[in-house]
Formats: structure tokens, C-alpha cells, sequence
């Protein structure tokens, strides 16, 4: 989705007017205000099936966009007042969500404000979700899809199910949705952009890292950091905190809520007897009243020990959780689309895609492929995403990718922002060190250099579009 950089006051929720979560009833229509979102998408797909009439408005159309249309929204990508359907102009029987990614001057929220409707953040439909649920919601600067992809999967796998709302596209099921209509527990991906997730209400929370990161809405690490002690205040009475034994962070929820630690290898929950053998991962999961033995991560990446972890922990305290059947679901687990997905893997080449966009992530990336390919060549092309992150984070992206045999960088990626002077890729690459191959090229140009140059293992790092040019790079070094 593609939208100009919003005001960035909107951390404050939503005043167009007073929301009254009984009345959930009483909208036959909703209408969605940046629909082509991963996290929006799963929203609309809800609701559809719940029976309501779904519409939404984005501005680019894409993949994603044209599936929800099929499924049975009407989707529009012009904002002209005459693309919303006649349906959808009664504010007593339509509630209006949208994403703060959505420019206030958005010709349809505006229309939508100012003419009475019920106009909410994406975030308190959320909220309301969790209210009349056991949310199970997955936070943290790094590891939020995985993990919560992962407990989704194994509540599924163990018949209990869930409703999930996730950020990425699980490849098990090739959706960002998964759906129950007995399941008293919901999965939600937990995103502290916006301070989105202080709408959220947790039966269980889980916070997996707190890296400083969105400095353009926080201002200091110290005001990101606090957001997750806020977060932490919302959790249920007699809920459940799981954080990462290494957070920077001091959480303060209520004295009903039992906290628990946990860690690759220490914590209430933690691994144990790890090791690796023909290229998979194996492990114990050990808490404080359960042990499953010998499990395999279906993604054999060294950080999805510590989310597999996280997960299993999730839903053990559930009271749900079968061990046999969540050994099992970890074994079996795709992960979601992005997350460390292969798209070609030969004896001569090797390519990967990640989302890392934030230099702890694109570390921990570029460190597991070393692990899984020890004795080869890692070229790391780099898609910076937003102008504020390449800015505040120019030095810690070299730092990161100095690790790689050989850099290509690409042009920033701006999402939601408007240019800022000055601020390039440049800025990384005269980070990086002089004695590294490195080298800049747009978007479009990128297939071609690989075509040229080639490459052992490729590894694509960055939330941007780099993704959309995978198939044309697999088929320059295969020839097919």
C-alpha cells in the first residue's frame, strides 16, 4: 500500500466519535479506509465472514486487493466520493476503519468524518476483537509475525483453533486469516507503530524485543521502550506476561498477572540440547511444568528457536496445548511469506528473501544464512524502507551489513513519507567499509547486475518491493 506520510500526531485515537463496542450489531456495512494493507486485508476477510457488507477503498492495486474483491468485497482505487457504494453512506448501519498509514486529507476518511459515521483506527477494531476474546497478542520490535504465525499454527494443529490476525501471509495457509467459530481465542500480531497496540486488550502478551525503532513517532528509545511498559498495563485480570530475558524494558502489569521470562537457552521457558544436523534445527522446549523433547523447526533459522520458544509458551499457558500435536506444528510450520522464504535453492545458487528492515533483524539474517551455508559466497542486496529508519539508523544498517561478502544497495523505499534532504542510501553506503564490494543500483537495474555479476547466495533484505523482483533474478542466474 502506498500513501503519503501522515500527520504524526495520529497516536491519539480516533475523536470523529464516541465507539461503543455493544453496538458492534448494529452495523451491517464496513467500510475500510486503506483496505490493501496486510493487517487491514485480514480485517476484511472477518467480516466477511460474519456476514457484514465489506467495501474499502487503496490506492495501488495489487495481488492481494483483486483476492479480497474475489472473496467478496468491493474494493475501489479512486478516491472520488462516487467510488464509495450507496450502501455505505448511511452513518447509522456502517462503520468506517482505516489504517494510520492513510493521509488525513484522504478524500473518503474525510468524507467519512465529517458526515457523522463512526470512524475508528484499525487498531481499536482490534481492541474490541480482544474484549470479547482470550487475545493472544504478539509484540516487539523483531519476531512479532513469526511468533504469532507460529502460535496460530500450533492452536490450529491442536484442534482448539483461534481467530489470527496476522502480519504476513502464512504459507501454510496461504492467508494472513486464520478463522474459528468455537475458539475462544484470538492471535494478534501486536504492532507498536502509532502506538497501535494500546488498544488492545491481552489475555496473554508476549513481548520479544524492544530495539528502538520508529523514531519518527517515539522520538527516543526511551519513549519507544516505554510504550511497551504501557502495553504491558493492559493486559487482563489473571492474564499471562511472556517477555524475552533480554528486553530493556520494565514491565508494569497488574499484580493479578503472572509474568514469566523466556530465552533461547534460560528463562521459565527456554531451549534446550539444541543442535543442528543436515541443515535442520532440533531442540527441547523446557518450562516450568512441561517438557516436549526433540522438536524441529520447520524454518531452521536460529532466531525462530527463540520465537518457537515464545510460541509454544503462549499456548501452553492456555491450557490447551497438546504437547504431541504442538511438536508437530513446529515441525510442520512454512512460516509467513517473506520471512526468511527460499526461492531458489540449487548446488550453484541460493536465493532468499527476508522482511529484515531494521539493523538487528538484517544482523541476525545475514548471521543464519552464514550458519546454514558456512563455506560460500553471501551477496546481501538491501531495500532500505523509510527515509526517518535510514536516518536514524544509517550507521547500525553499514554496522550490519558489513558482515556480507559483498553489498548492493537499493534506493530508499518510502512507504508512508515524503523524501527527507539529504537522506539517501548513500548515507549506509559510505558506511560500509572501504575494503567491501559494494555497489548502489536503482530497483530495475538490480536483475540485470545479478544477471551480470551472478551469485553463490543471495540474500534480499528490506519491507519494500525488492520481493517483486525475485522471479526475474532466479530465472537471470538459472537461465529458465
Amino acid at each position: 500500500m502506498h500513501f503519503a506520510r501522515p500527520k504524526l500526531q495520529s497516536q491519539e485515537a480516533d475523536t470523529t466519535s464516541s465507539f461503543n463496542p455493544l453496538k458492534m450489531k448494529d452495523f451491517a456495512n464496513i467500510y475500510f479506509v486503506g483496505c490493501g494493507g496486510i493487517g487491514m486485508a485480514a480485517l476484511v476477510r472477518y467480516f466477511l465472514s460474519k456476514g457484514k457488507n465489506v467495501a474499502g477503498y487503496d490506492r495501488t492495486r495489487t495481488a492481494l486487493t483483486e483476492q479480497l474483491a474475489k472473496e467478496g468485497a468491493h474494493v475501489s482505487y479512486d478516491d472520488d466520493m462516487s467510488a464509495i457504494p450507496q450502501q455505505m453512506r448511511n452513518p447509522e448501519d456502517t462503520l468506517v476503519v482505516y489504517t494510520p498509514a492513510v493521509p488525513d486529507e484522504n478524500i473518503p476518511l474525510s468524507y467519512f468524518r465529517n458526515n457523522g459515521f463512526q470512524v475508528i483506527k484499525r487498531a481499536a477494531l482490534l481492541g474490541i476483537i480482544t474484549r470479547n476474546s482470550k487475545g493472544i497478542c504478539i509484540s516487539g520490535t523483531h519476531g512479532k509475525t513469526t511468533t504469532s504465525s507460529m502460535a496460530a499454527h500450533i492452536l490450529h494443529t491442536c484442534k482448539v483453533g483461534c481467530n489470527a490476525f496476522l502480519g504476513g501471509i502464512l504459507r501454510n495457509y496461504n492467508s494472513n486469516l486464520l478463522l474459528s467459530q468455537t475458539s475462544p481465542y484470538s492471535v494478534i500480531e501486536a504492532d507498536e507503530y502509532d502506538r497501535s497496540f494500546h488498544q488492545l486488550t491481552p489475555y496473554i502478551a508476549v513481548i520479544t524485543a524492544t530495539d528502538p525503532d520508529h523514531l519518527d513517532i517515539y522520538g527516543t528509545p526511551e519513549a519507544y521502550r516505554e510504550s511497551f511498559a504501557v502495553f504491558t498495563e493492559l493486559i487482563q485480570d489473571g492474564g499471562k506476561l511472556i517477555v524475552h530475558k533480554d528486553i530493556n524494558v520494565h514491565p508494569r502489569p497488574k499484580d493479578t498477572v503472572t509474568t514469566y521470562t523466556y530465552g533461547r537457552e534460560s528463562g521459565d521457558f527456554h531451549a534446550e540440547n539444541i543442535r543442528h544436523q543436515d541443515g535442520t534445527i532440533y531442540f527441547d522446549f523446557c518450562g516450568p511444568d512441561i517438557r516436549i523433547n526433540d522438536i524441529t523447526l520447520g524454518v531452521p533459522v536460529e532466531i525462530n528457536i527463540d520465537n518457537a520458544v515464545a510460541a509454544l509458551a503462549a499456548c501452553h499457558l492456555t491450557g490447551d496445548m497438546e504437547p504431541d500435536k504442538a511438536k508437530e506444528a513446529v515441525g510442520t510450520f512454512l512460516g509467513a511469506e517473506r520471512r526468511f522464504q527460499f526461492h531458489l535453492k540449487t548446488p550453484e545458487h541460493v536465493v532468499i528473501d527476508d522482511y529484515a528492515h531494521h539493523p538487528d533483524e538484517i544482523k541476525a539474517s545475514i548471521a543464519s544464512v552464514k550458519a546454514l551455508f558456512p563455506d560460500r559466497k553471501l551477496t546481501v542486496a538491501f531495500q532500505p524502507h523509510l527515509y526517518s529508519r535510514t536516518r536514524d539508523f544509517a550507521k547500525e544498517f553499514a554496522q550490519a551489513l558489513s558482515a556480507a561478502d559483498e553489498v548492493i544497495l537499493l534506493d530508499i523505499y518510502p512507504a508512508r513519507e515524503l523524501p527527507i534532504e539529504g537522506v539517501t542510501s548513500k548515507i549506509i553506503f559510505d558506511g560500509l567499509p572501504q575494503s567491501q564490494k559494494k555497489c548502489m543500483v536503482s530497483k530495475d537495474e538490480f536483475p540485470e547486475k545479478i544477471k551480470e555479476e551472478g551469485a553463490d547466495v543471495l540474500l534480499t533484505v528490506g519491507a519494500g518491493d525488492i520481493y517483486l523482483k525475485l522471479d526475474e533474478v532466479c530465472r537471470n542466474l538459472t537461465g529458465k
